[in-house]
């Protein structure tokens, strides 16, 4: 049986690290997508192997189905009950990918593929495949590239655990299960994940987060009442989302009130973004106006993640080029580089927005532009 899990990037509106400490987000899927193509191998034979084939890396990297189950044990568990990968787990699938000798160049895939092998193995056992993974999205940027992989391969396989053919008239995937196997496998990759980025992934469209520490995460849907386009730049600047987390962490113990303060102000400026994109408007001049307003509050989320220095020189290259154009832009995620969403108001024209991509990619970056919102995941069964 081989079936396809689909799910898109994200993008952060407003909200990024303050969301880890209590303030809410708004995050929002884009038309960029991860695609995970699984097929299960009869077992029994000789050469049982589980294969991961990374089409956009050209790395094809395999495992014996027995060596698995020899250094994992027992991985057999009730699939509707995501569980936690412990530090000692953790440490054997590490083990198990250090063995591959990854050329340097793919070392940061390490975290993934343990991650790929934990929910693998978790949701299937020890069967037999071969996972074909392609995606839209650049790694390690801030568009949720991680979150991607890991919702569409949690879809695939749990559609795989409940032999389902995935077609119109019949049961649907439990996408709030995938979330949370997702979620896991987040925690591998990034240690301590928000939440936000699998939960996009999953369900798609725009969404108003906030983390709970005594309940379940709120998650509010927010409903556009007009189209969003945003220009994503990529920096090209890798940066580790686990180290800057731990920054932003270090940074409000040394300074609490401060920093509880611009917790605050960014929880503000999302509950407000989110009431501004489900505001009304009648015609042109009521969408300007509001367009006005949402690139505002995009300004002042800017200037508050500087205050808590996840910035980065290269992200104030693209704040100063297109506010020569008199557009604002603010970084998407971890910071520290990664991408930059610029506005794109419905009246720019096409050579305007030409000329500023020609300035940002003449910087070294490179530019593409999205929809803002859309489906979130989709299973198919091929």
């Amino acid at each position: 049986m081989e079936v396809k899990g689909r799910a898109p990037g994200k993008i952060i509106l407003a909200g990024e690290h303050a969301v880890v400490h209590g303030a809410a987000a708004i995050a929002a899927s884009i038309d960029l997508y991860t695609e995970v193509h699984l097929a299960l191998r009869p077992s029994g034979q000789e050469d049982d192997l589980l294969e991961i084939d990374l089409k956009d890396m050209k790395l094809n990297l395999s495992w014996p189905c027995s060596q698995l189950k020899e250094v994992l044990g027992d991985c057999s568990g009730d699939t509707t009950l995501p569980r936690l990968c412990t530090s000692e787990k953790l440490d054997l699938l590490a083990g198990i990918v250090a063995e591959k000798k990854l050329p340097q160049e793919n070392i940061q895939l390490s975290s993934g593929l343990c991650a790929f092998l934990f929910l693998y193995t978790s949701i299937l056992g020890f069967k037999p495949g071969k996972a074909v993974v392609t995606s839209e999205l650049p790694m390690g940027s801030g568009l949720g590239s991680s979150a991607s992989f890991c919702v569409a391969l949690s879809g695939a396989l749990i559609a795989l655990s409940e032999k389902l053919f995935l077609n119109a008239n019949e049961k649907k995937i439990d996408l709030e299960l995938v979330s949370k196997w997702a979620y896991e496998g987040e925690r591998i990759i990034h240690g301590k994940p928000s939440g936000i980025d699998n939960t996009v992934s999953t369900f798609g469209n725009m969404i108003k987060f906030k983390k709970e520490v005594t309940k379940t995460n709120s998650i509010t849907p927010v409903n556009s009442t007009t189209p969003l386009k945003m220009l994503i730049t990529d920096t090209r600047v890798g940066r580790n989302t686990k180290s800057l987390v731990a920054s932003v962490s270090e940074r409000a113990l040394r300074h609490p009130h401060a920093m509880s303060s611009i917790f605050d102000a960014i929880n503000s400026i999302s509950d407000e973004l989110a009431l501004l994109v489900e505001s009304p408007a009648a015609d042109q001049v009521a969408i300007s106006e509001k367009e006005e307003k949402l690139m505002e509050l995009m300004e002042m989320n800017q200037g508050l993640l500087q205050c808590i220095g996840v910035s980065h020189e290269s992200i104030e290259t693209v704040v100063r080029t297109t506010m020569k154009s008199k557009l604002v832009s603010k970084l998407t995620g971890a910071g520290g580089g990664g991408c930059v969403l610029t506005f794109v108001p419905t009246q720019l024209s096409a050579a305007v927005t030409e000329n500023i991509i020609s300035q940002i990619e003449e910087c070294g970056f490179r530019c593409f532009t999205v929809e803002v919102g859309g489906s979130g995941l989709q299973v198919f069964s091929c």
